[in-house]
């Protein structure tokens, strides 16, 4: 399912002419499994998603944005281990490239193509394993 949605989004982006689309990640219950610890992060990745956004991050075409609600320390921690893994993340929390326009007023909710979030349906053991076949195939 997750592929459909993400090959929509990217056939639209490419009839519309965009040179890019952005992708809003959540870290805790997407990326990485939560430890439930205050002040320490987790640094366990669920399976196969250090490969994909590995990928992702080398795409040209990708904006990754950092879509969390972590404390300030936190996000400087995530953003180092993300980097040591080799995975690069654009912005967090907002798109500054997109502004206001016709269709949509971005002053309090930034602009992304795709949102990869646990509380939106993201289903980590399944949907980076279909990400990473439909980066495969595309």
């Amino acid at each position: 399912m997750i592929a459909k949605v993400i090959s929509r989004c990217v056939a639209r982006a490419a009839s519309k002419g965009w040179e890019k689309t952005y992708w809003a990640i959540d870290i805790h219950g997407t990326i990485m499994k939560p430890n439930y610890k205050v002040g320490e992060i987790t640094t366990e990745f669920y399976p196969l998603a250090k490969e994909v956004l590995q990928a992702l991050s080398k795409r040209k075409d990708i904006i990754l944005i950092l879509y969390t609600c972590s404390y300030p320390q936190e996000i400087e921690q995530y953003l180092a281990l993300f980097s040591s893994a080799d995975i690069h993340f654009t912005y967090v929390n907002e798109n500054p490239e997109v502004v206001d326009c016709g269709y949509g007023h971005y002053g309090s909710k930034f602009y992304f193509n795709i949102l990869l979030e646990d509380k939106a349906g993201f289903d980590p053991y399944t949907h980076w394993q279909d990400i990473q076949t439909f980066l495969e195939n595309s």
